[in-house]
């Protein structure tokens, strides 16, 4: 398999992975969604809000691109973010209108190779990102370990 059709299907997981958390997102309520349970350090929509920034930061700000996401949210969502119970319902929306079209237009920027240049970045887990590959690659994984804290989540609530 090539590198663009493995590319591809990560972006598909990525995908998909995001429609699962939309479904949550539409399913459960505001309560549901902002209830940061004991033993857990944030919510249900913390971990699918925090999706949206960190994938907005490494695609495009990692390339010196514009964010496409309203940067009020960063700061909120994003890494080191604390997790509040006291959420905006428009950030809500937000995030439902945003979290899939997001990664979807991202795919769609990559397949057009606007992501020529990208600054290296060691991330938290201590993997280093040096090329779109690696960002795509990341992001995905990523977004698996949030979903799996958002099933685990659902357990609790």
């Amino acid at each position: 398999m090539n590198n663009f059709k493995v590319m591809e299907k990560l972006f598909e997981t990525a995908i998909f992975t995001r429609q699962s958390m939309l479904k949550i997102l539409k399913s459960k309520s505001y309560e549901d969604l902002v209830k940061i349970p004991s033993g857990f350090n944030n919510s249900i929509f913390w971990n699918i809000a925090h999706l949206l920034i960190t994938q907005q930061l490494l695609f495009y700000k990692l390339s010196g691109k514009a964010l496409m996401i309203d940067s009020e949210l960063v700061d909120k969502y994003g890494k080191g973010s604390i997790a509040t119970e006291k959420v905006s319902p428009s950030d809500i929306d937000y995030v439902k209108d945003h979290l899939v079209s997001a990664m979807e237009k991202t795919s769609d920027d990559y397949e057009k190779g606007i992501f020529d240049q990208m600054d290296t970045y060691k991330t938290s887990t201590g993997i280093e990102l040096t090329n779109i590959e690696d960002v795509i690659s990341f992001s995905t994984f990523h977004d698996g370990i949030h979903l799996g804290i958002v099933l685990a989540l659902l357990k609790v609530i």
